[in-house]
């Protein structure tokens, strides 16, 4: 087996994580919790995950000095972002009155906002949090033996709003559909844990062990 970096770069328990990618991997000696960029340049596959603030995140990624090697990692090799992981890829949110995130797609992360409501006018709890549908929006490897609709653990309350439709490879309702996965070429990203979503999520970490970043 191939050597996985989990990015580590102070935001979040990572150890779930961890432990769900060592349970699903044949040797979980190869999964590395590392803040070192040149660990993450030197390993096969790269986890990019995050919780908390957009601004405290890019904040933290600075520090590390990893902003480059995260973005080499996105382009180059299989690469999975998870939650803050997914949405500071995108060019800007609104978190923080307004923070510029990584720029590896156009887009902007967008508030559900305090008076968040469903199509029939019931409010909506913001954070988005619990468990929710994804329907799988095109075939990719890492849905393989995932049935579509199934539950994965959402907890957030800003959503991607990426420019280019194609991105998109899962939506989720929450009073509307919002992008809750997206893929491109070696990249798959997704808003909900996978470490925290039971069988479904093990088997789609399980397809990121074996992904050779082949779309």
């Amino acid at each position: 087996m191939q050597t996985i970096a989990v990015i580590d770069y102070g935001m979040g328990n990572l150890r779930s994580v961890v432990n769900a990618l060592e349970f699903v991997s044949e040797d979980s000696d190869k999964v590395l919790l590392t803040s070192d960029p040149e660990q993450v340049l030197g390993a096969e596959r790269v986890v990019f995950p995050g919780q908390g603030a957009a601004g405290d995140c890019m904040r933290a990624i600075d520090d590390y000095g990893l902003r480059e090697a995260i973005l080499v990692a996105a382009r180059e090799k299989p690469f999975l972002g998870i939650c803050m992981g997914m949405q500071v890829l995108i060019e800007h949110s609104e978190e923080n009155q307004g923070t510029p995130c990584l720029g590896l797609f156009a887009g902007q992360v967008r508030y559900f906002g305090d008076s968040h409501r469903d199509q029939s006018g019931v409010k909506l709890k913001v954070p988005h949090m619990g468990w929710n549908r994804v329907a799988q929006t095109r075939s990719h490897p890492l849905w393989n033996s995932i049935d579509d609709g199934s539950r994965f653990y959402f907890v957030h309350s800003y959503y991607l709003d990426a420019q280019d439709p194609q991105l998109v490879a899962g939506v989720t309702d929450y009073g509307f559909d919002f992008t809750s996965v997206i893929a491109k070429d070696n990249l798959f990203a997704l808003q909900c844990h996978p470490e925290k979503s039971a069988d479904a999520g093990l088997q789609l970490l399980r397809n990121f062990v074996n992904w050779d970043g082949q779309a």
